[in-house]
């Protein structure tokens, strides 16, 4: 097989998206399954998925561009073969990890990955919901020290369809916890509800793509609770269905606080790279600052899971 011979993994899985979200709608509408649907919002959700494909089609030639540019700077040469396809996966997962870790740790690629958070509820068009304008935040510089170790654009095109198809099955209530052995090593949908979830114990957790065992080494693991059932969306809900507010209300919101700053160049850089929530005033508002109001009102949950002691 050639590298350009890789088949288009998640163009091939669409019909199993389409199959699975109908199956997952009703089986909840019919109290089958455990969870929520409302209509409004799993359309507007189908809606950022379809621009989503839209954009990335657009921009995809000029983006796969700047990787096979750098190709010729490979320091080896990886063959197509289950080893090195396996090798690209895992590597892939951990670059992601890093990747959905910034992505919510500066605002500058909160912007667009907010996208995906914004939905108050949590089922399979959650998945779906995905951002319009992401490849031009500059994030995919991460996929070059793979091409320098000798794995093809291609190859790593394939791996990243992998990792997207993993990640679509997570996003339901339908399921409730996997068997001990497999919550310890991959990302579940109960890993996954803890990362969607606002609950002060639950922000900035739970990173993983396909593997949770990234958190576990990096300290970003946190549990989910029956005691503390995650509650959906973000911390400044968008409040509305409209896709265009849903894909651009952060990048807008940005713009207007680096605009009440004046001309300060200083302080519009503190805003893009610091957490949201970070503000050049001191007053933060960042999950750090969310996470110890919360112990400090509930006292007798310091030092429990997620939360600082």
């Amino acid at each position: 097989m050639e590298f350009h011979d890789f088949p288009p993994v998640t163009t091939y899985a669409a019909p199993f998206f389409v199959l699975s979200v109908v199956l997952e709608w009703w089986g909840v509408k019919t109290g089958r399954f455990h969870g929520r649907y409302e209509t409004k919002d799993a359309f507007t959700s189908l809606a950022m998925g379809i621009g989503n494909v839209v954009v990335n089609t657009l921009t995809a030639t000029v983006f796969f561009w700047l990787l096979i540019v750098a190709w010729p700077y490979r320091v080896l040469t990886l063959p197509y073969t289950w080893w090195s396809f396996l090798a690209c996966f895992v590597l892939y997962d951990f670059i992601y990890y890093w990747k959905h870790r910034f992505a919510h740790r500066a605002r500058w690629w909160w912007m667009e990955h907010v996208t995906h958070h914004s939905s108050e509820h949590y089922n399979l068009t959650t998945a779906l919901r995905q951002p319009w304008f992401g490849p031009f935040t500059g994030l995919y510089i991460l996929g070059l020290p793979m091409v320098i170790l000798g794995f093809h654009p291609y190859l790593i095109g394939f791996a990243a369809g992998w990792n997207l198809l993993y990640q679509f099955w997570i996003h339901t209530e339908a399921i409730n916890r996997m068997p001990k052995w497999f919550e310890a090593v991959m990302n579940t949908p109960s890993h996954h509800r803890v990362h969607h979830a606002t609950n002060p114990r639950y922000l900035d957790t739970n990173y993983a793509g396909v593997f949770i065992v990234w958190d576990k080494m990096f300290g970003t693991f946190v549990p989910e609770l029956d005691a503390d059932k995650p509650v959906y969306g973000i911390v400044k809900p968008v409040g509305s269905y409209n896709p265009f507010t849903v894909a651009f209300h952060e990048f807008f919101a940005l713009m207007r606080d680096c605009a009440s700053d004046g001309l300060r160049p200083d302080k519009w850089f503190g805003r893009m790279i610091n957490a949201p929530g970070w503000n050049p005033d001191g007053h933060h508002n960042r999950s750090v600052e969310l996470k110890q109001a919360y112990v400090d009102a509930h006292p007798d949950e310091a030092g429990s899971p997620g939360l600082p002691g």
